[in-house]
């Protein structure tokens, strides 16, 4: 809806400067309520209020199409002068400008290498430009009970990306990982590659990437292994009702050796699949219930393949 002054001023004038001579022919009660329509400014409204008039008016169809036409015109400048607002308030911000991010705090329950409760926080920043996105991520699951941590696990990941045309974009993927439980003290990964949205609704979001990635682990036994690896993702949301959003995000890594005999023995995918529900309290405040699947076909010794999460956390965006 845009309730603009000076868009209320535009169409009203430039509907009362329309078809004079026949101005009287269109009932007053028929006129002022066509105006109240535009001077809300939502275009749904004049639409349905016009057509009304019409039916109801029949021989005053051309005087409301002018009406009409004279609210479309200064609908169409408003716009665009908002856009080309917008587009020259992002060129002009500097790199610490047009930010924005979320805050999660909560608790957590795991099963597979440990199973536990405890504490998780989060951290997500978002830079939005003309072309280009930042985005950062921090996340750290951890509990302690009778003097020993019994889980530790820590996420960065930082990714920028560019669009080359409505659907396309190229992104870029620098990650580190620690979860001593799952027997690695660190992991980083880079990665590269192009990205598609598949869906970009109102409702509905869906997009894909694919790119080769390049992967160090450091075990908590001292080993290190370098692998060249691709990655896959997929980020999908649905906007389920105005307070109901249900998120689903897969991340999928597949590492293969420099021989034909390191591809079975040392070849390792690991999987991160995250469904997550959001809940809206309050404007900026959401709770939200998570569920994780963390999966690697070749764990460490002594560590199983498979962990869950179950998260539920406050949300604030800022």
């Amino acid at each position: 809806m845009i309730a603009s002054r000076g868009l209320r001023i535009a169409a009203m004038s430039g509907a009362a400067c329309v078809a004079q001579p026949a101005m009287a022919e269109l009932p007053e009660p028929v006129r002022a309520m066509i105006d109240a329509a535009i001077a809300t400014g939502d275009e749904t409204k004049v639409r349905t209020i016009a057509e009304i008039a019409r039916q109801t008016n029949p021989a005053d169809n051309a005087e409301i199409d002018a009406i009409v036409a004279d609210f479309n015109t200064a609908l169409a400048a408003h716009r665009k002068a908002e856009e080309e607002a917008k587009l020259a308030a992002l060129r002009e911000a500097d790199l610490f400008e047009n930010w924005s991010g979320r805050g999660e705090l909560g608790g957590f329950r795991s099963t597979g290498n440990t199973t536990n409760t405890g504490f998780t926080a989060a951290l997500s920043l978002d830079r939005q430009g003309i072309k280009w996105r930042h985005r950062l991520t921090g996340r750290a699951d951890y509990q302690r009970a009778g003097g020993v941590t019994t889980r530790e696990q820590f996420l960065a990941r930082y990714e920028p990306n560019v669009n080359v045309s409505d659907n396309f974009y190229v992104y870029a993927l620098a990650q580190y990982e620690a979860d001593r439980f799952q027997g690695f003290d660190a992991r980083y990964a880079i990665s590269g590659g192009m990205g598609y949205q598949a869906i970009k609704g109102k409702a509905v979001q869906l997009s894909l990437k694919a790119g080769p990635a390049y992967r160090v682990t450091e075990f908590t036994d001292g080993r290190s292994e370098n692998r060249i690896a691709g990655l896959l993702a997929l980020d999908f949301d649905w906007q389920i009702t105005e307070r109901l959003k249900l998120t689903q995000d897969t991340n999928a890594v597949a590492e293969t050796g420099g021989s034909a005999i390191a591809i079975i023995d040392s070849r390792n995918t690991s999987i991160d699949l995250v469904t997550g529900l959001d809940a809206a309290i309050a404007r900026k405040l959401k709770a939200r219930f998570s569920y994780a699947v963390e999966y690697d076909s070749n764990p460490a010794p002594g560590a199983v393949q498979t962990d869950t999460l179950s998260r539920v956390t406050l949300i604030y965006d800022f």
